[in-house]
């Protein structure tokens, strides 16, 4: 396991703000059972500060029928939609939502070219809510295949999610289950997918990412 390059930009100054925060309470009210407390929480935020940046080594589950899970959570919708953004279409939709205890690493779901990339500002509805979807920040990225199967997998903020970062460009040429983007601090991933997809995972399902089959083409 390592820690993410995001989170070497964040873990360090919430460190430095705990202890400086954890010296100013000392230096006001000296040695009190409220220090200790005060100590104790900074330590379990900055515990959960270093995990939520967390990368665990993993086996990718290559193959070229398959659509990985391009992110950890749980799976809270499936259902046949109209993808207006780009293809403009009947797609199959699935989303994962992210908690904040998710790894929160994004895989290309399929491997080939990155066809299409465009990254929208909005709101801040929570990730669980369906109208986020469409309204809230959100980065959609298409990964079209060597057979031409175009699937795209759609990052959206949430309410605690502030941030979407995407390493990928149109015209880059992107290994299946390699690592594409991240959502710092969690949030919902929705991945469309062709009708003829045969979707093996159902609502509730938790899967990995880069590991977990979401479907067959």
């Amino acid at each position: 396991m390592r820690i993410h390059k995001e989170g070497l930009k964040i873990i360090p100054v919430a460190i430095v703000i705990l202890i400086v925060l954890n010296f100013l309470f000392f230096q006001l009210i000296g040695s009190h059972w409220l220090t200790y407390v005060l100590l104790a929480a900074s330590v379990v935020i900055a515990v959960l500060v270093v995990y939520f940046f967390r990368v665990p080594h993993r086996t990718i589950n290559q193959n070229i029928n398959n659509v990985l899970a391009p992110a950890d959570g749980k799976v809270v919708e499936i259902k046949e939609v109209k993808e207006n953004e780009y293809f403009n279409d009947q797609r199959i939709q699935v989303s994962i939502f992210m908690s904040p205890l998710n790894v929160h690493q994004n895989r290309a779901p399929v491997g080939g070219i990155i066809s299409y990339l465009n990254h929208k500002k909005g709101h801040k509805y929570p990730a669980f809510v369906e109208k986020s979807s469409e309204l809230n920040e959100r980065c959609s990225t298409v990964f079209k295949a060597d057979d031409g199967t175009e699937i795209m997998s759609r990052q959206i903020a949430g309410t605690v999610a502030r941030r979407i970062c995407t390493y990928v460009k149109p015209g880059d040429k992107v290994q299946q289950g390699a690592e594409y983007g991240f959502i710092r601090f969690g949030s919902r991933v929705d991945v469309f997918i062709p009708l003829n997809a045969s979707v093996l995972l159902k609502i509730g399902d938790r899967p990995v990412a880069g590991k977990t089959v979401l479907a067959t083409i």
